[in-house]
């Protein structure tokens, strides 16, 4: 008895195998495209551009002391503070040297430096003064200085008195140590005190006496001021 041949499965295997060659050459043909719109960043990742980088310190806020600028020093004396001085040299204040001081700030303005001390002066129609002081300056330490000079008047006598000189524009000590003519038609009294001005240079000097220290022979003449005592008045 002849058996009939049996048919082979084969085909369906073979089907399969056809589907997952395709399949295969799918993927690795996808993955690769895959795996590159995967790596470049999106614009939303990229780095700062440098506009967006952090503020340079030129461009950080101002601290609380920035810009704050130190007040320069008064380097002058005010009005209230050569009274004070003077009164103290004098021995009070009266309205007649408030007045003569009043007169000077309006003629001469702030002082930077004064002189307090005490002179004696002397004459037989020609008449001799000598003096000594303390310098006081707000931009430098004090020193003693001296002055003495000729006087040209027609009183007789001697006497001794107290003085305080305002200096202005002494931008240094040593320009103090040298001759100073009287300024003609300078002088000024009120109730026995007085002032007048000598002029060197820029340096001014104002002179304030009081007293019997007022003699005519302080009108005419000059002052030479010098770092030593000087029996020489010239």
């Amino acid at each position: 008895m002849r058996c009939a041949p049996t048919r082979s499965n084969s085909r369906p295997h073979a089907v399969w195998l056809a589907g997952l060659v395709v399949l295969c050459c799918l993927l690795t043909v996808t993955g690769p495209a895959q795996a590159q719109t995967q790596n470049p960043p999106s614009p939303s990742q990229a780095p700062p551009s440098p506009s967006q980088a952090p503020p340079s310190p030129s461009q950080a806020p101002p601290s609380p002391n920035q810009g704050a600028t130190t007040p320069q020093s008064n380097q002058t004396f005010s009005k209230n503070e050569i009274i004070n001085a003077a009164s103290d040299l004098f021995g009070g204040t009266s309205q007649a040297l408030a007045d003569v001081v009043e007169k000077i700030f309006v003629d001469l303005g702030e002082p930077n430096a004064y002189i307090a001390g005490e002179e004696f002066s002397g004459s037989i129609g020609v008449g001799v003064r000598y003096g000594r002081g303390d310098l006081t300056r707000k931009s430098a330490d004090g020193r003693r200085v001296y002055w003495q000079g000729p006087s040209v008047g027609f009183d007789f006598g001697a006497d001794a008195s107290k003085v305080f000189v305002l200096v202005y524009d002494l931008t240094d000590t040593e320009q103090l140590f040298k001759r100073y003519p009287a300024v003609e038609g300078s002088v000024y009294f009120v109730a026995g005190v007085g002032a007048n001005y000598h002029r060197s240079d820029d340096v001014v000097l104002a002179p304030i006496r009081t007293g019997v220290g007022l003699r005519l022979g302080v009108n005419i003449g000059y002052l030479h001021y010098t770092r030593e005592h000087s029996w020489v008045p010239l």
